[in-house]
């Protein structure tokens, strides 16, 4: 992904180009944003269009927004290699998101920081796994914050900002932006109540601890099995999950790129020791340290995954207690309370499971 651009329609001098992120020196041609105009206005049916010109190996997707009587659009360009398209073609809420909130503070002094954070959100949805995009909950203060605000139940969105702002500091946030992620990953739904607009509920939770690999060793002598086993029994006999959730101890392992790039090349295969060394930048002491937590198994030279860590998406049924207190203290209203509470009940009923829960 290269650049982010948003450009006023004139009716009388045609596109106007207002702002781009990163800030190059030049915009590009308007002749370039007149053919994607006329792209718009062929499909009038689609607020999302592309353009892919027949020379270069820069395209374009423009999202068309309408506001206070103004037609603007936002221009991404990326080229013909980047994961973006994936993203683009995949998540069109996430570019609906961001155009509707960018266009709202183009004439405002929010924007110039408000356009760098899209270009950074869209650019992190395109780039990172699975994994990286959930340790994002974790690493980022706010997002972390703001997982730990849902958790108390439902909240609107003016007194998620307020608590925020004066509770944690974070003043200059662009709410929109930062709960993309949350909705995205399923973790969260807005919704509006009667007497409450753009209320937030968490549905799922998420977590991350240490689980078991998915396969014994293949291969290997039997007494290294007889002796891989027997470790990896003691280990799991004396977990204490609940408490290593509250450590972070696990995250924080998962939280080095190399330990995590470690772990994620052992659930295939065994490695040699020199190999382990190699993805840990021939950090011996940092190999001790996986090995002294038990992460992996070395015996003869090979090394071998003992405890995984991954990340557990699980409904948030704890919450039908808190929300329970909160209605007693008259702190939420009824509709907020049994609109959350319907939410984690009807989530409940379809699964015919009493714990429910999924391994990312």
């Amino acid at each position: 992904m290269q650049r982010i651009i948003i450009v006023h329609w004139s009716k009388s001098t045609g596109p106007e180009p207002i702002i781009q992120y990163p800030p190059e020196p030049i915009f590009p041609s308007k002749d370039l944003f007149l053919k994607i105009w006329a792209l718009h206005e062929l499909d009038k049916d689609s607020s999302i269009i592309e353009f892919i010109p027949e020379m270069g190996l820069d395209q374009y997707v423009s999202v068309i927004q309408i506001y206070e009587g103004e037609i603007y659009f936002l221009v991404i360009v990326y080229d013909q290699n980047a994961k973006v398209e994936k993203v683009i073609k995949e998540s069109p809420d996430i570019l609906a998101t961001v155009s509707k909130n960018l266009i709202e503070l183009v004439n405002t002094n929010k924007i110039t920081r408000a356009i760098s954070e899209a270009f950074l959100t869209i650019k992190n949805f395109s780039k990172l796994e699975i994994e990286e995009n959930l340790m994002n909950f974790f690493k980022d203060k706010i997002k972390y914050t703001i997982l730990q605000i849902l958790r108390n139940g439902i909240i609107s969105k003016s007194r998620l900002q307020e608590i925020l702002r004066k509770d944690y500091g974070f003043s200059t946030l662009n709410i929109d932006l930062l709960l993309i992620s949350f909705i995205r990953e399923e973790l969260m739904i807005k919704k509006s109540v009667p007497g409450s607009k753009e209320c937030y509920f968490l549905i799922n939770d998420l977590s991350c601890i240490r689980i078991p690999p998915k396969n014994l060793p293949g291969g290997i002598e039997d007494d290294v099995l007889k002796n891989y086993r027997e470790k990896l029994i003691n280990f799991y006999t004396n977990y204490d999950c609940a408490s290593e959730i509250e450590t972070k101890t696990a995250l924080n392992f998962l939280m080095d790129k190399n330990i995590y790039k470690l772990l994620e090349t052992l659930r295939e295969n065994r490695l040699t020791v020199s190999e382990c060394l190699d993805i840990l930048n021939n950090r011996e002491d940092l190999f001790n340290e996986v090995l002294d937590n038990e992460f992996v198994y070395e015996a003869k030279g090979f090394v071998y995954l003992l405890s995984d860590v991954r990340f557990i998406k699980f409904s948030p049924y704890y919450i039908i207690k808190r929300l329970s207190k909160r209605y007693k203290d008259q702190e939420i209203s009824s509709d907020e309370y049994f609109t959350h509470l319907k939410l984690l009940t009807e989530q409940f009923s379809k699964e015919s499971k009493l714990i429910d829960y999924e391994i990312l």
